[in-house]
């Protein structure tokens, strides 16, 4: 029996729930899971009595796929709140329907006078710092998941049970994803499909958007080590993609809307400062803790837009990194588990709250103790 047999004679048709994802100001993206070949779509209420469904992809068909289905949502007024439930029926097998329960979905809002994000960061599968994070984590405008939500793909099943169905939990649920690439995002024989999985606004692994007051860069910083190291058996490039950001850098710090944004925030996964900036001995098992062939491509684009602070993980090292003369941004790096002893002690996650008087960034552990707080004056 091959494996598509198996999917079709004992697999759920739906394996997930209908994950929120790429918020944008007049819609966004929705992910889900499925057992076997089936298409899909979204039904969705206005709080005034209107009712719809979106229904088509970008070639004219209705989303069709036997692992995941995505739906995305354009046309929407900006800060408009809709619920929205997910609609699949089975191509392949037994006759099957299946209707998901209903959520509520916020667009962004560039002119609100506030905002509310919240951050995780290598979460690496454990169910247990997801169960703890989900539970911890209030309904905001935006969760980003800053990197490393797994350790690597070396079994393609394992991206609806990571990105869409963490612990059997539904992360999106008052809180659309924007997901960041991490190293041990792009690890392992199947790595190369999880932008099937991954939905982001512009169909790039980086990003720019608003919420409110806050102007945010979504970076991605590739790997912890040159492309041409030989544990990457040559399948990766990520010295053309940083590249390709430096420029697209240029134009998307010039949007108005991202130019002229009061609060200036970057996310990506390694960050671009470190306490120790040592060379790195690649060929003796080193590997780097800070990301300074991505620094040093974005570094000039990022101090021109005026960007106030970098949040990332990596490190597994909750630590604050102040803002220098050379480095005008303070650099924020949230915790992680610690593998050494199996412990989530070091787990932790962060809120940031913007009004017109400051945008404040905490970072909290799991108990809910605060470890680092930043709060940064609006920009004139």
């Amino acid at each position: 029996m091959t494996d598509h047999d198996r999917l079709v004679a004992g697999d759920r048709l739906v394996t997930s729930h209908p994950v929120v994802m790429a918020p944008r100001t007049d819609g966004f993206e929705v992910v889900w899971g499925v057992g076997r070949l089936a298409r899909g779509w979204l039904e969705w209420e206005a709080p005034d009595g209107r009712t719809g469904t979106v229904t088509a992809d970008a070639f004219g068909m209705v989303p069709q796929h036997d692992r995941v289905l995505r739906v995305r949502v354009s046309g929407w007024p900006a800060g408009s709140a809709r619920r929205i439930r997910a609609v699949t029926e089975a191509i392949a097998g037994a006759p099957e329907r299946h209707e998901s329960g209903w959520k509520t979905v916020r667009t962004l809002d560039e002119a609100s006078a506030t905002a509310r994000f919240a951050v995780w960061n290598d979460t690496h599968e454990r169910e247990e710092t997801l169960r703890a994070l989900d539970d911890a984590t209030p309904e905001v405008d935006v969760l980003v998941w800053n990197g490393d939500l797994c350790n690597d793909w070396k079994d393609p099943a394992s991206f609806t049970s990571t990105v869409l169905n963490p612990a059997g939990r539904d992360v999106s649920a008052g809180r659309p994803l924007a997901i960041v690439v991490g190293n041990h995002d792009v690890r392992g024989t199947w790595a190369y499909q999880l932008e099937d999985f991954v939905a982001t606004p512009e169909g790039r692994p980086f990003s720019a958007f608003r919420i409110g007051p806050v102007a945010c860069l979504v970076l991605h910083t590739g790997e912890d080590k040159p492309d041409a190291h030989p544990t990457f058996e040559g399948r990766v490039a990520f010295e053309p993609l940083r590249a390709e950001q430096a420029e697209w850098l240029r134009e998307a710090t010039a949007r108005p809307e991202i130019r002229d944004a009061p609060y200036r925030v970057v996310f990506c996964h390694i960050p671009l400062r470190w306490i120790d900036e040592s060379p790195v001995d690649y060929d003796d098992e080193g590997y780097d803790w800070f990301s300074r062939m991505s620094r040093d491509a974005w570094h000039d684009a990022l101090v021109a837009w005026g960007a106030q602070i970098v949040v990332s993980g990596h490190t597994h090292y909750r630590t604050l990194m102040p803002a220098t003369g050379e480095f005008p941004y303070v650099q924020l790096i949230s915790g992680g588990p610690d593998f050494e002893v199996d412990s989530d002690e070091a787990a932790a996650w962060i809120e940031g709250v913007a009004d017109a008087e400051a945008l404040v960034l905490t970072l909290r552990d799991l108990d809910g103790v605060a470890h680092h707080e930043v709060r940064l004056a609006p920009l004139a």
